[in-house]
């Protein structure tokens, strides 16, 4: 099988962003981002997925941590997007349900070509430490745009804004590890009856 890694860069006016990813990984992780929580975010989701993650960013975190973020979020799915190439082989459908405590999420996910986010979630309060808990969505939205997924999530119970957070990107690690696996029944078929995704 081909290796499944990518490196994508993305330079604005607002950011600097390197992202790398191996779809085959172990989890190993690397992150210099300037957005502590986001950090501890991504590890999740390479742990929890398998993916090596390797994320560089200079942003203006001075102003707040929105460009960051998002930009991250699409630098991301850009990454993953080259790493799959044609998607032919794969499962091509993820899901996920992780709890935390008293929280538990549930993340579904479909490589189907057609960007879309839906998403449940109302978080407990505004902030976690200084992270704005809007900004989970402002990733997940410029990763949806530029990986091509449909994605939902649902966030079905939560008390704490940490565990809902983190809950989510768990879910997600183990929904994308489950939607880019290789599916060696499918002999190198596109997973779609149009032929294509």
């Amino acid at each position: 099988m081909a290796e499944r890694k990518a490196t994508v860069s993305r330079d604005t006016l607002e950011t600097k962003i390197e992202v790398s990813v191996d779809l085959d990984g172990n989890g190993r992780a690397t992150f210099a981002t300037g957005v502590p929580f986001l950090e501890h975010m991504l590890d999740q989701i390479a742990r929890h997925g398998f993916v090596d993650l390797s994320v560089k960013a200079e942003g203006d975190t001075h102003i707040d941590d929105h460009h960051t973020v998002e930009d991250i979020g699409i630098t991301f799915g850009q990454a993953v997007s080259k790493a799959l190439g044609d998607k032919r082989g794969i499962v091509r459908y993820g899901h996920a349900y992780v709890p935390l405590d008293e929280s538990l999420s549930r993340v579904v996910i479909d490589f189907s070509g057609r960007p879309g986010l839906t998403a449940d979630v109302n978080f407990s309060r505004a902030r976690v430490g200084q992270f704005d808990v809007d900004l989970v969505f402002e990733f997940f939205q410029g990763f949806v745009n530029h990986a091509g997924v449909t994605l939902h999530i649902d966030n079905l119970r939560g008390a704490n804004a940490h565990h809902q957070v983190e809950t989510i990107f768990k879910a997600f690690g183990r929904a994308l590890r489950m939607a880019v696996t290789v599916d060696e029944r499918a002999g190198g078929v596109t997973p779609s009856t149009k032929g294509v995704l």
